[in-house]
């Protein structure tokens, strides 16, 4: 259970140097419960960096990534069962079919109920056209549909997200922006989201932390930034940052 007080994604001089190259620089930051923070950059900014030390992957040169509480570099098996994570571009296993990769998932996480929360999302994702279907046969929209339910298996109470609608059409992109919005909303669950989809974070964040050579360089709601710079849309403000530009500066 989450202790009182403490935020469930909390960074804190966050840093990561493979020899004379730094790709994460101390960086701070925290996602309160039940809401969603974007992380923000461009190519090479240290958001893929930051994400992989949250989930344990990469041990980091200084500071703390903390989840639930769990010091991600040390401590990672205390809370794995509890979050989760999703991206398009990790395949899973191309032979196995939809359910054997979400039964393998689904052991892996520990979930007891298995059998039925594959029925579950199958129905709340509309996977059952193609459950038994090579996972390497699938449509771009479909794999979508499956990462998803890979990412919901154990009901996480921590989710993050690295670019979830790549690639996708603009209406498969909208389905799965809603089904976050509604699984956040009825789970209370915390979302950690790197896009590069300004409309897709106006849309879910109620934070951003925007990161540039590693640093991050401006923090806020999107409604903030946008003011604050003077823009009229998160793309003018990532376009801001991106470039150089000082808050309110001309284009």
């Amino acid at each position: 259970m989450q202790q009182l007080g403490v935020n469930p994604i909390a960074v804190t001089r966050l840093g990561k140097r493979y020899g004379p190259v730094g790709a994460v620089d101390g960086i701070s930051f925290s996602v309160p419960a039940a809401s969603v923070t974007g992380l923000l950059g461009g190519n090479g900014a240290g958001k893929t960096t930051t994400i992989a030390m949250l989930m344990g992957l990469i041990t980091p040169s200084s500071g703390e990534a903390r989840i639930l509480g769990a010091d991600m570099a040390h401590q990672r098996h205390q809370v794995l069962h509890r979050i989760n994570f999703e991206s398009p571009y990790v395949e899973m296993p191309m032979r196995l079919t939809v359910r054997q990769n979400l039964k393998v998932f689904g052991r892996l996480y520990g979930v007891a109920d298995l059998k039925d929360r594959i029925d579950e999302l199958a129905v709340e994702l509309a996977l059952q056209d193609f459950l038994d279907r090579p996972s390497g046969k699938l449509s771009a929209g479909q794999k979508t549909r499956v990462a998803l339910a890979k990412s919901l298996i154990n009901r996480p109470e921590v989710l993050l997200l690295d670019e979830p609608t790549a690639s996708l059409d603009p209406d498969t992109a909208d389905w799965v922006r809603t089904h976050l919005e509604r699984y956040r909303r009825e789970r209370g669950a915390t979302i950690l989201l790197a896009s590069h989809n300004m409309p897709e974070v106006e849309r879910l964040c109620d934070d951003v932390v925007m990161m540039k050579g590693g640093v991050i360089v401006d923090q806020g709601a999107p409604s903030e930034l946008i003011s604050r710079y003077g823009r009229e849309t998160m793309e003018d403000v990532f376009l801001d940052v991106a470039r150089g530009r000082r808050q309110g500066e001309a284009a």
